[in-house]
């Protein structure tokens, strides 16, 4: 009798053939409205199938809010939009209880109490100047990144899937504002930096969006198939070879550990924690998938090192008197370290 066959490697080739068209079909959607941030557009997609949260900062004008509203728009999703202010409370974010009165029949007034949703309660979440809100708005907003749920009154309500935030802030202007704590930065899977237009992009932006002709940004994924993509990435094959590059990446941001360098000793006060390896791990499996491989290599760590890590390297005062950029320390354990110890 002859051993039955399995077709599980014809349908996981099928499945990583279907992530990479829609993640090309998305951004060829994105693209219509997005003038370059290829960087930017890769790492929000990014983040979104491997189910996190990402920070963007970026002077104002930079397309930040379109990108995002974009983004709703391509994968059917519900977009929410809060600009957070000095003034701005819990409650205006996540809800708040109401009493309801219902007159019955009989003549009486029944009250009763019904929780009204706020504007976090969306599928795709917009953050606006995060930095602005005081820091009991903030650990609301971040509560509900974590935990994927708001507690109000004592009850919990569970957040749609998929749930994503993209936060924002302005680097430049910070009278006024509430600088993020390094542990809520830590629960952004990437912190991406928006950066100015080039010449040529500057003139495709100008005819896009001063001669009367606007673009359409046609659906392509719905809610159901993003939480499908977002559990086919951590079945991406892993080899350990990569695991512990991935490892001792983040092991090199310790000051005074084993693979540091002399420039995060010198320079560097606080490294990345373990959600740093988790961010570089997922991230270089959605790396794989979108060019349609089923295992992630080093060179997939690589490419997502700088999102990753940029916010969990904290500088020392004489980093930061010198001028060195948390960039600069981590593009050097990602050019220095060996891809095998």
């Amino acid at each position: 009798m002859p051993e039955p066959t399995s077709n599980a490697p014809d349908r996981a080739g099928a499945a990583i053939e279907r992530f990479a068209s829609s993640y090309a079909a998305v951004k060829e959607q994105l693209a219509r409205v997005i003038v370059g941030q290829e960087d930017v557009v890769d790492g929000v997609l990014t983040t979104l199938f491997v189910g996190g949260n990402v920070l963007l900062e970026g002077v104002p004008g930079l397309g930040k809010t379109l990108l995002i509203r974009s983004l709703s728009e391509a994968l059917s999703l519900e977009f929410s939009r809060i600009q957070f202010t000095p003034d701005l409370m819990p409650a205006d974010i996540t809800g708040t209880t109401i009493v309801v009165e219902e007159q019955k029949a009989d003549g009486t007034t029944q009250r009763d109490f019904q929780f009204r949703r706020g504007p976090l309660f969306a599928q795709i979440v917009l953050a606006d100047e995060i930095n602005r809100a005081t820091p009991k708005t903030q650990s609301a907003m971040l509560e509900a990144m974590a935990e994927k749920s708001v507690t109000v009154g004592g009850t919990s309500y569970e957040m749609a899937k998929p749930f994503f935030v993209m936060a924002t802030q302005n680097p430049i202007e910070q009278e006024g504002t509430y600088p993020l704590p390094e542990a809520q930065l830590d629960r952004f899977l990437f912190k991406l930096e928006v950066g100015y237009s080039d010449r040529a992009q500057m003139h495709e932006i100008l005819n896009r969006t001063t001669a009367g002709v606007s673009a359409e940004v046609r659906p392509q994924l719905d809610a159901k198939t993003i939480v499908a993509f977002q559990k086919l990435v951590r079945q991406v094959v892993l080899p350990p070879a990569v695991q512990d590059f991935a490892v001792r990446a983040v092991l090199a941001t310790h000051p005074g550990g084993e693979f540091a360098s002399e420039k995060i000793n010198r320079f560097a006060r606080v490294g990345a924690s373990p959600r740093a390896a988790q961010a570089l791990v997922l991230a270089a499996k959605v790396t794989a998938l979108r060019s349609g491989r089923p295992h992630a290599s080093v060179d997939d760590v690589k490419a997502v090192m700088l999102p990753a890590l940029r916010h969990r390297v904290l500088l020392n005062f004489e980093g930061e008197a010198e001028g060195v950029g948390q960039d600069q320390v981590v593009e050097e354990i990602r050019d220095s370290l060996p891809v095998e110890a």
